[in-house]
């Protein structure tokens, strides 16, 4: 199976200009993807075009990550339906640091080796490039009939675009020709909504030098639903462990859907194809155990932090929906506690309550509202259905104390099955 074959039955390939196959069997071929500076962190939507450059050194090419910090001062209107927000220098130069730091930990830069990978910035060959020059050395080559006949014009062009971004295919466009002609730069991919922009740049290597370039894209991916893939009810779901914690990306993985996943493990698994198919069938035979949800959220997330942030973030999970994790819950740390109470319901009670012979318990929880009524509590307490830091409360007498407090703040209050709350005593 050709590198291409395998991308294919991967559900990797959209579109793709004859000739691609193969010139990446002829050996080893230099491929670029770009990145997008809007943000300080990539997210899980680009992991996409990350696994591509992975997979792509893998097979001994050579991958390019491009990083649009001249780009980005412009806006891409593919897929936009309105004028995006221009960045300024200082934000963008932030923004591609932070991008680069992330790339590293999936493509291997190491010097030495004929297929390291190389990092770019279209700043570092527009920053000196007047616009005389450019509309004289790259305008001429391209019609505005060609330009105009792109989807990503045609679909802005009743809702109005702006001269700044109907000049990005050109722009981009050159990208392709700079990398072509500096670095023989052959293959450009990208998502399916950027096939408009790259056959611009090869259009460009075509005329202006006679070369020969060619493309790729991947299929957007979207969830059930329609909506953006990559994002959670709480928005974005980022790289960067400071904007959404290893935990919380575990558990994006882990909720998707049964469809969803067998066509993400496909697309974002390094296991062999024969492995996941096996997979998917020995989840369908028990869907209820979510297997395949389980093996794609431990690989994604030892890929994108480490074993030690997959065990805590298993721990983690054992702490909300398992009703034997009292150990687990006792051994976390005030920061890793709060990282797992992520999006959990809190009210913050005064610490004096608890002096003395400590709080009544049916008074607290009617007084704080995790129950409509003083009755209502008695009736759970009664029904063994409330626990304190995962273990039932044994009797309806019971007060909370400050013994129960974990790392000397924090009760976490559970009712039912998965209904948490966590005061905060201070």
């Amino acid at each position: 199976m050709t590198f291409i074959q395998e991308l294919q039955a991967r559900g990797l390939v959209q579109d793709i200009m004859p000739g691609t196959e193969e010139l990446l069997e002829k050996g080893m071929t230099a491929a670029y993807i770009g990145f997008d500076p809007t943000a300080e962190s990539l997210h899980v939507g680009s992991l996409l075009p990350i696994t591509l450059l992975m997979r792509l050194q893998k097979a001994g090419h050579k991958p390019f990550a491009l990083v649009g910090g001249a780009t980005g001062m412009i806006g891409d209107p593919s897929g936009k339906s309105a004028e995006r927000n221009l960045l300024d220098n200082e934000t963008i130069e932030k923004n591609c640091a932070g991008i680069r730091k992330q790339l590293s930990k999936f493509i291997d830069f190491s010097e030495g080796q004929p297929n390291a990978a190389v990092m770019v910035n279209n700043y570092d060959w527009f920053k000196n490039f007047s616009f005389l020059d450019f509309i004289r050395d790259a305008g001429k080559l391209v019609t505005v009939n060609y330009m105009m006949a792109k989807d990503s014009v045609k679909k802005r062009l009743e809702t109005g675009l702006s001269f700044t971004e109907f000049s990005y295919q050109l722009i981009q466009g050159y990208d392709f020709l700079h990398l072509h002609q500096t670095y023989n730069v052959q293959l450009q991919m990208g998502g399916a909504d950027q096939w408009g922009n790259i056959t611009t740049g090869t259009e460009l290597i075509r005329k202006k030098n006679g070369g020969e370039a060619y493309a790729f894209t991947s299929p957007l991916i979207t969830k059930a639903d329609g909506s953006k893939f990559g994002k959670s009810e709480s928005g974005n779901v980022w790289l960067d462990p400071t904007l959404t914690s290893p935990y919380q990306f575990y558990q994006f993985w882990l909720k998707l859907g049964d469809a969803e996943a067998e066509k993400l493990a496909l697309i974002y698994s390094f296991k062999t194809l024969e492995a996941i198919k096996a997979l998917i069938a020995e989840h369908q035979t028990a869907p209820h155990l979510r297997a395949l949800q389980k093996a794609l959220a431990e690989e994604m997330t030892i890929m994108v932090h480490s074993e030690e942030d997959l065990k805590f973030a298993q721990k983690a999970s054992e702490i909300l929906f398992s009703n034997s994790a009292v150990d687990a819950l006792l051994s976390l740390n005030e920061k890793q506690l709060l990282e797992v109470m992520d999006g959990v319901p809190q009210v913050s009670v005064s610490k004096s309550l608890l002096s003395d012979e400590g709080a009544d318990l049916i008074t607290f929880l009617a007084e704080q509202n995790i129950y409509t009524s003083k009755g209502e509590a008695r009736k759970a307490l009664q029904g063994n259905a409330v626990s304190i830091n995962k273990e039932k409360v044994p009797t309806v007498e019971f007060k909370l104390q400050n013994a129960h407090l974990l790392n000397e703040k924090y009760v976490l209050i559970q009712k039912g099955k998965s209904n948490y709350t966590l005061a905060i005593f201070e």
